[in-house]
């Protein structure tokens, strides 16, 4: 039988009897969908965070239409935080820079700053991520798309000077698809920017081996968001 195409929008919310605290518009990077994040999802929304996935907008782009009535959406709590990974993070940039009524912070995870070629399958998986779950994960999923690391779609361009609210950059230092060192040289300058490095962390931070610690520093964020919307520039290495 042919595999179920992926859902527009992948979906976790707060355990009932917690009021909400605020919702996460997570945009995917090259070759998946929505429900790659599930384990993310999951984690975040126990902490009471409303979660809504979408697909790649690089391959879709649609996406950003999805993305921007889930912003303009008032059944949403907020704070509204548009989250990026991969190619995902520089159409969350964009976004942000271009609707900065309708968000009130920006993650970024893995952004890429240039190509990469992976050589095959087992290349391209274990840059990736060094989880072994994630790597089953995404080695078993009929819909995740193989060899999308090694496409250059065209991106819009990073602006992040016109980026109006903080932004938490994460980037694994072992990053061989987008190597730390040109993110933060991206990142370099600007104010609101808040950059976290974790050390061994590969491309797909948010589902790495370190993803608990990557859900507790976006949590921390957030928490820190709800008190102060005004973030300073804070640089750190996590191992």
């Amino acid at each position: 039988m042919p595999s179920s195409p992926s859902p527009a929008v992948s979906s976790w919310d707060e355990p009932e009897g917690l009021a909400p605290r605020g919702t996460l518009i997570v945009l995917a990077g090259r070759g998946e969908h929505g429900g790659v994040y599930e384990r993310f999802g999951r984690r975040l929304a126990f902490d009471a965070y409303r979660v809504r996935a979408l697909g790649d907008p690089s391959a879709d782009a649609s996406v950003l239409d999805r993305a921007a009535k889930l912003l303009a959406d008032e059944s949403l709590p907020g704070p509204k935080v548009l989250v990026g990974s991969d190619t995902g993070a520089r159409y969350a940039a964009h976004l942000a820079a271009e609707h900065t009524a309708g968000v009130d912070a920006l993650v970024l995870a893995g952004l890429p700053t240039g190509p990469w070629v992976s050589r095959g399958w087992e290349a391209e998986v274990a840059a990736r991520t060094a989880c072994p779950t994630h790597q089953g994960r995404l080695t078993d999923d009929p819909v995740f798309r193989r060899g999308a690391l090694d496409e250059t779609p065209e991106l819009p361009e990073l602006r992040l000077d016109r980026v109006q609210v903080p932004v938490l950059a994460l980037h694994g230092t072992d990053d061989r698809v987008s190597p730390v060192d040109g993110a933060l040289r991206a990142y370099a300058g600007h104010p609101r920017v808040r950059t976290v490095t974790f050390h061994g962390g590969r491309h797909d931070v948010l589902n790495d081996a370190l993803h608990r610690t990557a859900a507790a520093t976006l949590v921390l964020f957030l928490e820190r968001l709800r008190l102060s919307p005004g973030l300073p520039l804070i640089a750190e290495s996590l191992a």
